[in-house]
């Protein structure tokens, strides 16, 4: 089956690392995933135009539901083309709901953009899926479109490490819950290492910063880190960012506000488990554990003296690689990409 993607890509940033995978996985199973626009020279990506070769068409949507490359014309071609039970929508951020505001953090602005959003999906297809296992609403169903690759796994060994601490994301919406981190690491900065922080919207405005985005989005407050001796860095590649990871004895995993509430999986869900480092959650236990397994209690920051447990698993890495290991195991089982595919294959032929 040839599947062809419509997503607006960044390399830096989004879904560029599970696409590439999804490709990579497809081609294994005698499957091919195209990206829907110009072919570019020097990408890692397939992009492609070429409708008529395609069985299906997968709208991925996180920011936004309009083209990276076409108009008007490109949708009406794929309706054309397609019918409308061979084109699926992963609604990667929750949007597909009404509007809901978390802690500041929102999903729309307003119940108007929250219509018009609902309305182009319901447009484009029946099969609207969410990565949760709640979605709100009751013609959504669960599809993980983000998965893990157990080739991605780094061994496990703290020795020696240069950061105690080494987060890769940008700020969007995670101000809120990076300071709660931060402010559980200020009781024992003096007993840590070098702290780290890598991508947009940390130490200056992100480049996406503009009048029309609500000031929320990306508040960051560079004193502060300055203060707390914390390293800001430039965003790097999806290629790099396992790599990056591994560079600190334990990296925060935080989810913004809204997706801690809808409880969606994201890119980092799965990224940070494999790479040499261990995860420090800061999202609710019970979210964590229910995809998780239980024996991730271990790696939730607890809400009683947070700092002793950041202290303990940068004096005991060991100890919490455990869990780690066995983790691994688990999502290598039952959430690969290869898992994913054969998943989305069936979609697409109900």
């Amino acid at each position: 089956m040839r599947l062809m993607f419509v997503h607006y890509l960044f390399e830096d940033r989004g879904s560029a690392q599970d696409i590439h995978n999804f490709a990579v996985a497809a081609r294994d199973l005698g499957h091919e995933v195209a990206i829907y626009g110009r072919p570019r020279e020097g990408s890692p990506f397939n992009y492609s135009m070429d409708l008529e070769s395609a069985d299906g068409v997968v709208f991925i949507f996180e920011w936004t539901t309009d083209f990276q490359e076409g108009d008007w014309l490109d949708w009406a071609r794929m309706a054309a083309r397609f019918p409308k039970r061979r084109r699926v929508v992963i609604d990667c951020d929750g949007k597909y709901n009404d509007a809901i505001s978390v802690v500041g953090d929102n999903n729309h602005e307003s119940e108007e953009q929250s219509r018009r959003w609902t309305e182009v999906c319901d447009t484009l297809s029946d099969k609207i899926f969410q990565p949760t296992f709640h979605p709100l609403r009751k013609n959504v169903r669960t599809y993980f479109f983000h998965a893990y690759n157990a080739d991605w796994e780094v061994p496990l060994d703290a020795e020696g490490k240069e950061y105690s601490m080494y987060y890769v994301g940008h700020n969007w919406f995670r101000w809120r819950p990076m300071k709660q981190i931060l402010e559980a690491i200020e009781p024992v900065r003096d007993q840590l290492g070098r702290l780290a922080i890598v991508g947009h919207g940390w130490d200056r405005l992100p480049p996406w910063a503009n009048p029309s985005i609500i000031a929320d989005a990306y508040y960051s407050d560079p004193d502060y880190l300055r203060r707390l001796g914390v390293e800001a860095f430039p965003p790097i590649l999806f290629g790099a960012v396992i790599e990056h990871m591994s560079k600190g004895v334990f990296m925060p995993v935080i989810y913004r506000p809204l997706f801690n509430h809808l409880r969606l999986v994201t890119c980092r869900t799965f990224e940070t488990i494999a790479a040499n480092t261990i995860p420090l959650f800061g999202m609710d236990e019970s979210y964590v554990k229910e995809f998780y397994g239980d024996d991730a209690s271990e790696l939730v920051m607890p809400h009683d003296k947070p700092h002793e447990k950041i202290l303990d698993m940068v004096r005991r890495p060991e100890r919490y690689a455990e869990r780690v290991t066995s983790i691994r195991a688990r999502l290598a089982e039952t959430h690969s990409y290869h898992q994913r595919v054969r998943e989305l294959v069936q979609i697409i032929e109900e």
